[in-house]
């Protein structure tokens, strides 16, 4: 459901011509503690679904759903430069399997044992023909000699018939250092899947999916989860309600946590993100329309921030990258942000 369509990028990317203009953070990286709040400038326009900033070579590398997939980075978190994009469109076996997308959904950027592991999605808006896509690097810095996305072929697949849609792809790690696999979008909500480490892919034919969070009563509009680790919870952000309508979207932000990485998931409440709970993160403000597409991580000193798009009212509905601090409460609850970021 996160498209961005091919022609939608070029009507924004005009509009914004004419007007002017995981556990993230989980490899060690020089970088300068970023202010309070943060006035992002430089490439921040037609940024949608941003992945969690992490951290290569002193610089946060950030992410996002386009006809390829655009790439930017900061050393701190405020000036962003363009750079060319991680992948120069779907690879063949993709366009085989769904020849109608146009564009690389949701990427989701995570890192361990020494490689970069880059998720992604190939879908078309509305269906649940899908596929997650996995490529890997030992880089993130283009002008290494040993940068080169490497493509690790489909993770998953979801088809007409299927009770889920196998987009919004998140790789989180356990406690005990294991790898999952969250994605989903509308259907049957949010799936969890464990992966094999050495393949980044899941555990043989038929790995259980664990249902982790769903809307029962229509419309079943959830999505793109990322999940955290804090204090001995999982903490399971996720996307509620409708994107990709420019200032009419009315995605909102929700979260749930549980002790157990395949749930259940409550939010403050108490009520199960199965049964369509959730505590609300963020929401419309003002000139920002439909918070989501989220992903969290952690700066340099161990700071929490969002990372987010959201649709500019005053600039034809043009998602914009947005970043936020992310507070906690005593009780180990995120408080709701506020869009501070922008031009």
């Amino acid at each position: 459901m996160r498209a961005v369509s091919r022609a939608a990028i070029a009507v924004l990317a005009a509009a914004a011509l004419a007007s002017c203009a995981s556990l993230g953070g989980r490899e060690a990286g020089s970088s300068a503690e970023p202010p309070a709040a943060l006035p992002a400038k430089g490439a921040i326009l037609d940024v949608h679904d941003p992945s969690a900033a992490l951290r290569c070579d002193g610089f946060y590398y950030l992410y996002s759903t386009g006809i390829n997939i655009p790439a930017r980075r900061s050393r701190d978190l405020v000036d962003w430069e363009q750079l060319a994009p991680a992948l120069s469109g779907p690879p063949i076996w993709a366009v085989l399997d769904i020849p109608s997308s146009d564009s690389i959904w949701a990427p989701d950027l995570s890192y361990r044992d020494g490689r970069y592991y880059l998720y992604y999605a190939i879908s078309t808006f509305g269906s649940n023909t899908s596929d997650i896509g996995l490529a890997t690097n030992a880089t993130l810095d283009p002008r290494n000699p040993s940068y080169d996305w490497k493509d690790e072929g489909k993770v998953l697949e979801s088809r007409e018939g299927d009770s889920w849609n196998a987009i919004d792809p998140n790789c989180v790690l356990d406690s005990e250092g294991r790898p999952w696999l969250a994605f989903g979008s509308f259907w049957g909500g949010i799936k969890l899947v464990r992966l094999d480490p050495a393949t980044g892919k899941p555990e043989g034919e038929g790995a259980r999916l664990y249902s982790i969070a769903r809307r029962p009563d229509p419309p079943d509009a959830i999505e793109a989860p990322f999940i955290s680790f804090r204090d001995g919870y999982y903490y399971l952000f996720a996307s509620y309600d409708f994107c990709c309508r420019g200032a009419d979207s009315t995605y909102n932000i929700r979260v749930g946590r549980s002790s157990e990485i395949t749930g259940p998931y409550l939010d403050r409440e108490g009520i199960s993100l199965l049964d369509g709970g959730g505590t609300k993160v963020a929401e419309c403000a003002g000139r920002w329309r439909g918070p989501g597409g989220e992903s969290v991580f952690r700066a340099a000193h161990g700071r929490w921030w969002i990372a987010y798009h959201s649709y500019d009212r005053d600039l034809a509905g043009t998602p914009t990258l947005r970043l936020s601090p992310l507070l906690w409460d005593r009780d180990g609850w995120p408080r709701p942000v506020t869009p501070i970021s922008g031009r």
